[in-house]
Formats: structure tokens, C-alpha cells, sequence
């Protein structure tokens, strides 16, 4: 479990994911990626707003996450942009995520994508859905943050 901030080399965020959920815990997870997919993510073609990450046989995978293939792909390998791709955990981060699922009924979404020593890496986060009223309020509070900045600015 690691409270870091994405590193500088992002290549992604999911804003609507904070937008959407109150995040609590976060992990940073390995991405099983082919070779198109690096060269892409290095042209920041990449789509991961409606992604979502789901536990199956005690393993993890991230869904919905579209990687454009760029132009150069070879012509005899026909690339699928939002194939299921394999999130890499420790066993101990695993069985807290899926104890986390299950027990207080949180989802698990991915809330950015970035570089970490040549490698990409997805942090993932556990959530709480927000209602209407939650979003209108963390609206409210963000306004009169900026509100309160430009007050005591003059």
C-alpha cells in the first residue's frame, strides 16, 4: 500500500475517477504490456477514463483501457486497443483488494498511468461511489476554496 503521488512522467490521469468516488487506499501496480502498446504509450495515445479493474482467479486485470495503435504497427499483426491486460500485485496487496471488494463493498479503479525507471505503472485506487449530493458538495467546497484564494490574493 503506498500513499505515493504519480510520478512526473505521467502518461495519464483519470480525473473523472475522483470526480466519481471518494479514493481511499492506493496501489501502485505493474502492467503486462506488448511492444505496440509501450510505442504507443510513448505518443500518449491512450484512453482510460471508463477503465475499471476487476479481480478474477486471484489475479488482477484492467478493462476498458483503449491503446491506439500508432501507424508503424507491423502489417501481419492486427493489434486489439482494448484488450484485457494483466495488472502485476504482490500476493499480500491482492488479498487486500479482494478483502476490500468483497467485505466493505468498494470497486477498484485505476486513477493513473505513468513511467517509473523505463517501466509503466498504473496506480490503482479503492472507492466509494459518490451520490448527487456528495458531488454537489466537493463542488461547493472546491469553489470557495478558489473563492478564498482570490480574496486573500487582493
Amino acid at each position: 500500500m503506498s500513499n505515493k503521488k504519480a510520478g512526473g512522467n505521467t502518461i495519464a490521469l483519470n480525473r473523472k475517477a475522483k470526480h466519481e468516488f471518494f479514493l481511499e487506499d492506493r496501489y501502485e501496480a505493474g502492467l503486462v504490456l506488448q511492444g505496440w502498446e509501450v510505442k504507443s504509450l510513448r505518443e500518449n495515445k491512450i484512453n482510460f477514463m471508463d477503465s475499471y479493474v476487476m479481480m478474477k482467479n486471484g489475479e488482477a486485470f484492467l478493462y476498458g483501457c483503449h491503446i491506439s495503435p500508432l501507424a508503424t504497427v507491423s502489417t501481419h499483426y492486427v493489434p486489439d486497443p482494448t484488450r484485457t491486460r494483466k495488472l502485476l500485485l504482490h500476493q499480500n496487496e491482492l488479498g487486500r483488494i479482494f478483502g476490500s471488494i468483497t467485505k466493505k463493498v468498494l470497486t477498484c479503479v485505476p486513477t493513473a498511468l505513468y513511467w517509473k525507471n523505463g517501466r509503466v505503472k498504473c496506480e490503482i485506487a479503492l472507492a466509494r461511489g459518490k451520490q448527487l449530493h456528495d458531488k454537489r458538495a466537493t463542488e461547493k467546497d472546491r469553489d470557495w476554496s478558489r473563492e478564498k484564494h482570490r480574496i486573500l490574493k487582493n
